[in-house]
């Protein structure tokens, strides 16, 4: 998709539409920017209250002129109320009108506004041009993108700013597209491969992959319980950015890699199974994390690591009631085989602690339905030991609106987890799931490192909407890149 701008409207290139930004002022529509030259277009729908700069509301005009055809009226609602998320949710009303009337070239002028609103705008845009269409036969019914966007009255400056949001939007449509796909396609091999294919990208990443047979060698048991009764071998996909190389901090980023997830032979019913192709999101933010930083050349250190299988049922499944030795050598009794995530990202975690000594661990994980009850699909559960770095992912998460909720470790949760056969249960029952899931993860942490854990069940794979166009949204990637630019500026 091309990306470029326009000093003012007379430096507009010809396209199919012009997007002319409105407040809400009482009852009435106001401009948001100079219009002057095109108030006798607007004029009587404004004046008839028949647009009335309501946020995301949308409103086609059709009239003569020398650059287009069409004029595309949009509110974004009370200017004293407006943030960078409403001028996402508000383009991407105007970007998705103009895909669901087939337009490919536009022109849009932003709004003037407090605080700078090009990259809000870009996001907003190009988060909403996104489909995923890979998986039809007829190709006639797939959704239609758009191709070109000037954004009208920024300079060359702004504008590279708004290709760094593009870099970004390129990363979540990544992780979509691992998403959404097929969990016959998308394998931890194909993860695996995924990684390998990105190292092949950038001389600062290096990919290295552990196979079934190095896992054994390892002693990687609770990764292995999970991946018994599955057809495909599991992996442990380790991926490293250097992008400051003179630099020791090291941020280690674990994401769940459950590429189907049928719960075990505490097998999920009708209705919980359907959307399990999406329990590798978080390994799928990982690989997109690092593309991005990798894009952006950003100065920080990364160590990505995916612990990926699939969590099959069949006559060698793991079984409730037995206990597994884990990586760090703690013993741990299988309460529940659907709780399979917080076994592999153990595994992963004491393996990343030990080989790289990171500053800094953040695990991503579709963990537990538990936080969707309690958050929904608006907030990703935040649980963290560092309250440095649980405000700095919770501030990122604030300017991303890929907000955060961080909720209690406290040591009275453990109690749920007391085994009288081995160190530790790995689920207790369903009060307070999300915290006893973390509590799980926490004690495979080393007391000295600094960690943060993103449940992100809720907000991984939701009803579409705003400027997600699939059930996918990508989430964190945009989260954490965030992140890592302000660590970048405070290292």
């Amino acid at each position: 998709m091309q990306l470029n701008h326009a000093a003012s409207f007379n430096d507009r290139p010809v396209s199919d539409i012009l997007i002319l930004p409105f407040w809400q002022e009482g009852k009435k529509a106001e401009p948001a920017c100079p219009t002057k030259e095109f108030h006798a277009l607007y004029a009587l729908p404004v004046d008839k209250a028949d647009f009335k700069g309501k946020e995301a509301e949308t409103l086609v005009l059709y009239g003569k002129q020398k650059k287009e055809s069409r004029l595309l009226l949009l509110g974004l609602g009370k200017k004293e109320s407006c943030t960078a998320e409403t001028l996402r949710k508000s383009y991407a009303a105007a970007l998705k009108e103009c895909r669901h009337k087939k337009l490919s070239h536009l022109s849009v002028a932003l709004p003037q506004t407090d605080f700078p609103a090009a990259y809000a705008v870009t996001e907003g845009l190009l988060l909403a041009n996104y489909s995923f269409d890979q998986l039809r036969s007829d190709k006639e019914d797939s959704a239609v993108l758009v191709s070109k966007i000037c954004l009208v009255g920024i300079d060359a400056k702004t504008l590279q700013e708004c290709h760094r949001a593009k870099v970004v939007v390129t990363g979540v449509n990544f992780a979509r597209d691992l998403i959404n796909g097929n969990a016959d396609d998308v394998t931890p091999q194909m993860l695996a491969k995924t990684a390998q294919e990105l190292e092949k990208g950038s001389k600062s990443i290096k990919t290295t992959v552990l196979d079934k047979k190095a896992l054994e060698k390892l002693g990687m048991g609770l990764l292995l319980a999970v991946n018994r009764a599955s057809v495909r071998e599991p992996a442990l996909i380790l991926i490293q950015y250097r992008g400051n190389p003179s630099s020791s901090d090291l941020t280690a980023l674990v994401g769940k890699g459950i590429t189907y997830d049928t719960g075990g032979l505490i097998l999920k019913p009708k209705g919980g199974m359907e959307t399990m192709k999406d329990d590798m999101s978080g390994g799928a933010a990982v690989l997109g994390v690092i593309k991005t930083a990798a894009a952006l050349k950003l100065k920080v250190n990364l160590i990505g690591v995916i612990p990926s299988t699939e969590n099959s049922i069949g006559s060698n499944s793991y079984k409730p009631g037995d206990v597994y030795v884990s990586y760090s050598g703690k013993t741990v009794e299988i309460s529940d085989t659907d709780a399979e995530g917080r076994l592999v990202l153990a595994d992963a975690i004491s393996y990343v602690q030990t080989h790289y000594k990171p500053s800094r661990l953040i695990d991503l994980a579709t963990l537990t339905g538990g936080v969707v009850v309690a958050l929904g699909e608006e907030a990703t559960g935040l649980f963290s030991n560092d309250d440095k770095l649980s405000a700095a992912l919770k501030e990122a998460g604030e300017r991303t609106y890929e907000r955060l909720w961080r909720l209690p470790l406290f040591t009275e949760y453990r109690e749920a987890l007391k085994s009288s056969i081995a160190d530790i249960k790995n689920a207790a029952d369903r009060k307070a799931s999300p915290i006893t899931g973390a509590i799980f993860i926490q004690e495979f942490v080393h007391k000295k490192t600094a960690w943060a854990h993103l449940d992100i069940a809720g907000t991984a794979y939701r009803s579409p909407r705003h400027y997600h166009t699939t059930e996918a949204t990508g989430v964190g990637v945009r989260l954490l890149i965030d992140y890592l630019v302000h660590c970048e500026k405070a290292i």
